[in-house]
């Protein structure tokens, strides 16, 4: 037997479903979008018993079938369409011990497509300390299904679960209730109408709002149409199907499960009550992120001196031992220092989403977007906008994606819109090689001056948000209102897999994401600055010889005056000059001007771009971050990367929109171009401002 077979993972969300992906597939997992939408799609492969191949996906977090968000429609959409290359064979619905009963909601209705299905019981080692005991083979009869009792934590039930998936065919797929009693009379003209059909099926493509795949569309239009009933009643009918899902799963529960009160130990509620205090959680969250922000910096410290002089000794060994020329200067002064831009900073970036990870793992997330919703209301945000916001920490673009679950579309378009302020991983390499340049390295109550720069950029962009939120909800004129709910997961220790796996997955996503720009980058950056038009550029060495004929310069020296010639007259040259007048007001010279430029490609090129410029010509041995703090203003004399230029060009990188992949997204979105110029315009304008001012207050 060597067929692969196509597994779906489906849950609610918290029910560890991302940790049971992780130990079926390991890191043979990818991350991409499904077709057409921005709806994250994990797919992996797993090895089974006998030969047997496994393609796992692992759908989006859905509490049923009644779909309320474009996450949900995704599931419902898939087990709908069995022309879809994903449809399963067999679901896998991963339930939490702790709450059978909610879980059970989603696992009757999956049961009433037909489709054979598998129910894993999860965190089973939490059965004894929640003083909770199952009787495994009665809720097998009544669910008319296999269940495996797993813990990912302790590692146990992963194999049984792996031999149930690949003997699928031997599971029942009769439904576990007769869901149509609710209206006998409706359910059976439905059933007359359309003999063909799944039962439920039709019940689904009627009350949701759902896509297929064209095969299907004609069908699914005539089903879609038969409706007999007002929207009123057919809401009424879901509640009655719902209540009757839930006397089911009441009475099966009543033998299935007994749970021992006295046995539970609720350290949880004493938590909570600290960490969503009205003024202790704010500050426990505060010196968390303090605590983050020195711990990138105290830990990256040794790995990022490590890759920074390694990248150039290794530039330096490129142009000593290859043969001279075009293709050596081009490895040695262009990819390799602009690679090398971008590579020093995967230690922090590593750091920040481990940071992220473990708070997500641990169920504390979750306790912030909670705490965080009682400020956001009267900046008329959603409480769900939350999520996008911190998320955004990360990256914009997943963090826009996961506004899908705001229903109204004002107040998703002012998350959309207001996200892009907080401060990406993108931001991180600008941050960190500036701060380390102007900013001491002094320390104020154990603290680091660096660590708290970093975090008052992060807070400087968050308070932007929030504050561009409110205006855009007045210019808006948002009258409609939501509720924010939001599911307290349990406390857990962190499963070190799922971290590592995240890490991996997270790193690995932006180094070669970003890589793929820095290096196209990189090679058109190097070429406009080794050629240049007329002859400034072609004889400069005459030029120069002679202009310093008098100075008696050594050798070193005058090659040095002859290659920052050429980088003048240059391509990138002139075009850094012709933008110097716009820029100088902020403290910039042309060669910051073309790294700007260049970055709005991707912020993060910004540092590569420089690497890139600084690099062409040189001789020497020696790091990005010396040649730039060796670097002088040609006007003011003194360093060029001075506390002031360096807080105009933090504040500038605060608040530019510098980031097409976030615009398309955004484009992708909001179905419109105008949001996307809106935001480029609005926010490059007002970080001109903001860094003009700064600059001119500082210096």
């Amino acid at each position: 037997m060597s067929k692969q077979i196509n597994v779906a993972l489906i849950g609610n969300p918290n029910t560890g479903k991302t940790s049971v992906f992780n130990a079926l597939t390991g890191l043979n997992q990818k991350v991409g979008n499904y077709p057409g939408i921005t709806v994250e799609k994990k797919e992996g492969v797993c090895k089974l018993p006998r030969g047997v191949k496994a393609h796992i996906i692992d759908l989006p977090g859905t509490y049923s079938l009644n779909a309320s968000s474009l996450d949900e429609n995704v599931v419902i959409e898939l087990l709908l369409n069995k022309n879809d290359k994903d449809f399963p064979d067999v679901a896998v619905v991963v339930s939490d011990v702790e709450n059978l009963k909610r879980n059970l909601l989603l696992f009757t209705q999956i049961k009433d497509l037909e489709i054979p299905c598998i129910l894993a019981i999860n965190m089973a080692d939490r059965m004894r300390y929640k003083g909770i005991s199952l009787d495994i083979d009665y809720l097998e009869k009544e669910l008319k299904t296999k269940i495996a009792l797993i813990s990912t934590r302790k590692k146990e039930g992963i194999d049984e679960l792996k031999e149930l998936i690949t003997n699928y065919k031997e599971l029942s797929v009769e439904p576990c209730l007769n869901a149509s009693e609710i209206d006998p009379k409706y359910f059976d003209s439905l059933r007359q109408a359309f003999p063909n059909q799944l039962l439920y099926k039709l019940w689904l493509v009627i009350t949701q709002d759902v896509n297929f795949g064209k095969t299907d569309r004609k069908e699914v239009e005539a089903i879609a149409s038969f409706k007999t009933k007002s929207k009123s009643d057919l809401k009424r009918l879901q509640q009655k199907e719902t209540i009757k899902r839930y006397q089911f799963i009441n009475n099966t529960l009543k033998k299935g499960q007994t749970i021992d009160a006295s046995q539970a130990k609720d350290l949880r509620s004493k938590l909570d009550k600290i960490l969503t205090h009205k003024v202790w959680g704010y500050v426990i969250f505060f010196f968390v992120l303090l605590t983050i922000f020195q711990a990138i910096y105290d830990w990256s410290s040794v790995p990022m001196d490590f890759i920074d002089s390694t990248f150039a000794s290794l530039s330096e060994w490129t142009k000593d031992n290859l043969p001279p020329g075009t293709f050596t200067n081009l490895l040695s002064e262009g990819i390799i220092p602009g690679l090398g831009g971008i590579v020093i900073f995967i230690p922090q970036i590593a750091f920040l989403f481990l940071f992220i990870a473990v708070l997500e793992e641990s169920g504390y997330m979750s306790r912030v977007v909670f705490l965080m919703d009682r400020g956001m209301r009267r900046f008329g945000l959603s409480g769900k906008s939350v999520v996008p916001l911190i998320s955004g920490t990360a990256c914009a673009i997943p963090a826009i994606m996961a506004t899908r679950n705001i229903e109204n579309w004002k107040e998703r378009l002012i998350t959309i819109l207001v996200t892009p302020f907080t401060t990406c991983s993108a931001r991180l390499p600008v941050y960190l090689i500036i701060i380390s340049l102007v900013i001491p390295e002094g320390r104020f109550l154990g603290l680091g001056y660096q660590a708290l720069t970093l975090m008052l950029l992060y807070l400087i962009g968050f308070g932007a948000a929030l504050v561009s939120a409110m205006i855009l909800n007045k210019v808006l004129r948002l009258k409609s209102k939501s509720f924010f709910v939001v599911e307290m997961p349990n406390y857990k220790l962190p499963l070190i897999k799922n971290v590592f796996l995240t890490v991996i997955e997270k790193t690995k996503s932006f180094v070669f994401g970003a890589g793929k720009i820095i290096l196209a980058i990189s090679i058109i950056l190097w070429f406009l600055a080794s050629y240049g038009p007329g002859d400034s550029f072609n004889n400069a060495e005459a030029i120069v010889t002679e202009q310093y004929a008098a100075e008696n310069l050594s050798e070193s020296e005058l090659h040095k005056k002859i290659e920052s010639h050429k980088l003048e007259h240059s391509f990138i040259g002139i075009a850094g000059h012709a933008i110097e007048p716009v820029i100088r007001p902020l403290g910039y010279d042309w060669k910051i001007g073309i790294a700007i430029v260049s970055s709005f490609a991707a912020r993060e090129v910004f540092v590569g771009t420089l690497a890139t410029i600084y690099s062409v010509g040189s001789d020497e041995e020696e790091t990005i971050k010396n040649r730039m703090a060796g670097e002088i203003n040609p006007i003011l004399g003194g360093p060029l990367f001075n506390f002031a230029s360096g807080i105009s060009l933090l504040l500038f990188y605060a608040f530019a929109m510098q980031c097409m992949s976030t615009l398309a997204i955004v484009k992708k979105e909001t179905n419109s171009w105008k949001w996307p110029i809106l935001q480029l315009v609005l926010m490059s304008a007002f970080a001109y401002v903001v860094a003009l001012i700064a600059y001119q207050v500082l210096i």
